[in-house]
Parts: structure tokens; sequence; C-alpha cells
């Protein structure tokens, strides 16, 4: 028969080529895999989150200390001038647009100097420092407490005619004449005398300012 095929169609006969393997199954899958690396996934989604929240908070917190610092006197617990020249440019504004009333009482401490003078300045400081608590302390939400520089303050009270300012500053007198700060295991006291001055359209903060400084100076010198 080979022989015939071979003189039928001439040569050798052609191999048959094999048949191409067959590619091994893949291995089942547990299923583990998949949740397992979804739980890695998760669980470092999880972490980045509780980081970035944390980032926030203290960047917030920064932020906060950051602006507190901006507005608030270095030494006592009041407003700086700047930030207490921008809350009287605002009442004014007020004052302006709505008519509301609004007074300025300018408080310069008496016996001051003696106290640096003779117990030095961190009695000084202690001094600065119990003269703006007693004022914040005798403010209403909404008013404004300002260490205007050296030992002199002012106090912004919203909503306040010339009368309730003047009763307030008397007020002041009176508990500041009174309240003493304790130095060393000493008691020490420090007055002040106050100037007012109610809004009446005067052109900018500083000579509102100025006017209540100007009424402060006159009572201070008829006490003399």
């Amino acid at each position: 028969m080979q022989a015939l095929l071979q003189s039928q169609f001439g040569g050798a006969p052609r191999p048959v080529p094999a048949p191409a393997p067959t590619p091994p199954a893949p291995e089942p899958q547990t299923g583990d895999e998949w949740p397992l690396a979804a739980r890695t996934l998760i669980d470092s989604l999880i972490r980045e989150n509780i980081r970035l929240k944390a980032d926030i908070k203290a960047l917030t917190e920064q932020v906060a200390l950051a602006e507190h610092h901006a507005d608030h006197d270095v030494l006592t617990p009041t407003l700086n001038r700047r930030a207490f020249l921008r809350d009287l440019g605002r009442a004014m504004g007020d004052g302006r647009r709505y008519g509301d009333p609004a007074c300025l009482i300018y408080l310069d401490l008496d016996g001051f100097k003696a106290i640096n003078d003779t117990y030095g300045h961190a009695a000084g400081d202690k001094a600065l420092i119990h003269i703006a608590e007693r004022l914040n302390a005798n403010v209403r939400e909404g008013d404004s407490v300002g260490r205007l520089g050296g030992d002199e303050f002012a106090i912004l009270l919203r909503h306040a005619d010339v009368s309730v300012a003047r009763s307030k500053a008397q007020k002041l007198e009176a508990e500041l004449n009174i309240a003493t700060f304790e130095h060393q295991g000493l008691y020490l006291r420090v007055g002040g005398s106050f100037g007012v001055r109610a809004y009446e359209g005067q052109a900018s903060a500083e000579e509102w300012i100025a006017e209540a400084d100007a009424a402060m100076f006159l009572v201070k010198k008829s006490s003399r």
C-alpha cells in the first residue's frame, strides 16, 4: 500500500503533527485571596483617613492659636491695640448704618509706676494682669476690653449710652480701689482714672480714643 501511495503521489509520506498540549486548568481559588487584599486596602484607607483627620485638627488648632496671638495682648487677657481698633471700627459702622449707640471708657492706672519702681517689673506685670481680669469680669458678652499700651486700657460698650458708661466707670473705679493682688506675700492695690466718650460720628477710631483719653486726663487732673 505504501508503495502504491508513493507511486501515485511520490515521496515519503508526511508526518502528521502531534496535537498541541492542552494548557493546565487553573487551580480553583479558595475565595480568600481577594477578600484579604480588600481588607488590607480598607485598613490602609482607614489609617490614612485617621491620619488626615489628625493633621487637619492640628492645623486648625494652629490657625486658631495664631489668630488668637494676632489679636490678643502678649501679657494680659485682653485684645491688643490693633484688634481693639478693629472692634471700634465695627461699632462705628453699626452706629452710622443702624444708629446703634456705643461708648468708650478709657482707663489710665494710678500708682502703677510706684509698684514697678518699688517691687520690680514682675509685680508690675501682675498688676496689669489683675486689672485686665477685673475689667473682663465686669463687661457683657459683645463688649471689648483692650490694652492700648503700657498701663492704658479701654473698654468698648456696645448698645450703651453715656449714662450707662459713666455708671460702669464709677463701678470699676470703686472696685479697683478695694481689689488687691498678691506679690511675694504682699497684697498690693492699683487704682485708675476713667474717661468716657460716646460715639458721635467721630471720623476714626483713633479720634474716638483721643477724645476718651482727653476726658480721662480731665478726671485725673481734677482728682489731684
